[in-house]
């Protein structure tokens, strides 16, 4: 059972995206907030699986929730999701370098926002894959320039390889696809990448490709 908390201080957002989630077999909704503080300790207090987190909200905003979130050992396994409007510039490429999993625009299709669930629980992909990449490409622009990472020295030419591919918002079955590699084989050169850039989950990954200069804005992978 994946375990979601609601953060977001529209209660009618909440409730609809409590009656969408409460209908599948593999969702539970174990908390609603409606304020950062209140989202971080309800992490605390409930380990949520996943954290729906919108970023405006009174007080400590979802960005700051989120650092506090995913800076915390003790919930390192809680994935948090952004919840966005399109149009929301700087601040989603912050939440994905602050440690956020990833974001959801909220005019998602409610037929999507369960399998958006599923995926930021299992760490697979970026939720919305095409659009992350786009928004982490304009933003990861602004940029003063690339920051050469030591921890990169650790990788293979390969994860190398697997890492641009990260990068571009395919998924283990897409670079399994491109490098001639088994699924199985794929998912395990993206766990090695995570282990040694001590990345918490993919977008990790991808903040450090952009911010190191392994691929540039506006990089696709052939």
């Amino acid at each position: 059972m994946i375990r979601v908390l609601l953060a977001d201080d529209q209660r009618l957002v909440r409730g609809g995206f409590r009656s969408i989630l409460e209908a599948e077999d593999d969702i539970e909704v174990v908390g609603e907030v409606g304020e950062g503080q209140a989202a971080v300790s309800a992490c605390r207090e409930l380990r949520p699986d996943v954290v729906l987190m919108d970023i405006r909200m009174p007080g400590m905003d979802g960005l700051e929730a989120s650092r506090v979130i995913t800076g915390d050992e003790r919930l390192a396994s809680v994935k948090v999701v952004i919840l966005t409007t399109f149009d929301l510039d700087d601040y989603v490429y912050g939440a994905l370098r602050a440690g956020a999993t990833g974001f959801l625009v909220k005019d998602t299709e409610p037929a999507e926002l369960p399998q958006a669930v599923r995926v930021a629980a299992r760490g697979d992909a970026l939720i919305s894959p095409s659009v992350t990449r786009r928004l982490i490409a304009e933003f990861a622009g602004r940029v003063q320039g690339p920051k050469p990472d030591p921890r990169l020295d650790a990788l293979t030419d390969r994860e190398r390889e697997v890492m641009r591919l990260v990068a571009a918002g395919c998924t283990n079955d897409e670079i399994a696809a491109r490098l001639v590699l088994s699924p199985s084989t794929a998912k395990t050169h993206v766990s090695r990448i995570m282990s040694k850039l001590g990345a918490r989950d993919r977008s990790q990954v991808v903040v450090v490709a952009y911010e190191s200069g392994m691929v540039s804005p506006g990089w696709q992978a052939g």
